[in-house]
């Protein structure tokens, strides 16, 4: 099943494409930019350009662009966010690698096209433990090899594990002369320093309106974003078709998120009522969605209020910031959606 074509981005192709020719690419790369623009399809198909031997790369016609189309290249390989494994720090390499190719055949039969992984999903220490070892290796068809790193701010080994966090440091400092390393991150601040030191960032805009017609005429898109007038999904794209993906689960997170900041403003027994209303731990990656988009709520009264000048409020809604943060590092263990939840609201409650 070949993946949806790459929508725009055609003067950042050119660099990158002007780039690689005159044997000019860095060999660690972070795109950076909003969530859906793209950053992980154009990752791929800088993937493509690399693999393929036609003098005019991607040709979409050699071995190398089919497999490439089809996410079948053994030379990609492709990491991004996914549900912890069972016991996954003790399985080995091989079982590791096939559980990985597994997800990737999942993104394939799907052309390419999913929504944001939740907040639950990660990319755990065994997984830098397989990205070590596929970087160590050889190439298996082309003359190099490429690895993707989607939604790079998940790697959650990095707190877990300073081994991993030396491994990853080291793979991306000194890639092998045949690796090259693409990273992508719709949050690059919550990337450590230390990574982000490292890479060159490129940041990939939101497409402009005319592209994203042709990006919601094109079949692959218009079978998963939801059914309304094209002007009203332009208006809740923003540029960035991949955010309707899913943007039903995203709404309903927002809403929550913004029930939350009310409970948090109206009184005790309302924060107790919100707390209940948390969920079991069992919906743990919806309570951390929900979270997420309490951060976006925040920053966007931050805004606001700078906005008009109001500096006190400003500065109350950046010490929320802390506690939201608090609380996502809770939720990512094993503490009770419910009582983060309660100790989230009086903290914003007692903030002067």
């Amino acid at each position: 099943m070949t993946i949806v074509s790459l929508h725009g981005h055609e003067a950042l192709r050119e660099r990158l494409a002007a780039q690689m020719d005159r044997a000019a690419l860095p060999a660690s790369l972070l795109f950076h930019g909003p969530a859906g623009v793209g950053k992980q399809r154009l990752a791929l198909w800088l993937a493509q350009r690399l693999v393929c031997e036609s003098p005019d790369r991607p040709c979409n016609v050699c071995q190398h662009c089919r497999y490439a189309g089809t996410l079948q290249h053994r030379d990609i390989h492709w990491m991004f966010p996914h549900p912890s494994v069972p016991n996954g720090n003790e399985k080995d390499l091989e079982t590791l690698g096939e559980i990985q190719d597994a997800r990737v055949q999942e993104r394939a039969e799907a052309n390419g096209l999913y929504a944001r992984p939740d907040g639950s999903a990660g990319i755990f220490r065994y997984d830098t433990r397989l990205l070590v070892h596929v970087a160590s290796r050889s190439p298996a068809l082309a003359r190099r090899k490429v690895l993707i790193i989607g939604d790079a701010e998940r790697m959650v080994s990095q707190a877990a594990s300073q081994e991993a966090a030396n491994a990853i440091l080291k793979l991306l400092e000194e890639p092998p002369a045949d690796t090259t390393l693409l990273l992508t991150s719709s949050e690059p601040g919550a990337l450590l320093p230390t990574i982000r030191s490292r890479v060159v960032s490129v940041r990939v805009a939101p497409l402009p309106e005319a592209t994203m017609r042709a990006a919601l005429a094109d079949p692959m898109i218009a079978a998963v974003v939801p059914n309304a007038p094209v002007n009203e999904l332009l208006r809740l794209a923003g540029g960035a078709p991949g955010a309707l993906i899913g943007a039903d689960d995203r709404a309903a997170a927002i809403t929550r998120a913004k029930q939350l900041l009310a409970a948090a403003d109206a009184g005790p027994e309302q924060r107790l009522r919100a707390a209940f209303a948390a969920g079991s731990s069992k919906a743990r990656g919806a309570f951390t969605d929900v979270l997420d988009a309490l951060t976006v709520l925040v920053h966007d009264r931050i805004r606001t209020a700078a906005a008009r000048g109001d500096e006190p409020a400003a500065r109350r809604a950046a010490r929320v910031v802390p506690a939201i943060e608090e609380a996502k590092r809770a939720a990512e263990g094993n503490a009770n959606p419910q009582l983060v939840t309660a100790q989230l609201l009086e903290t914003i409650a007692g903030v002067p």
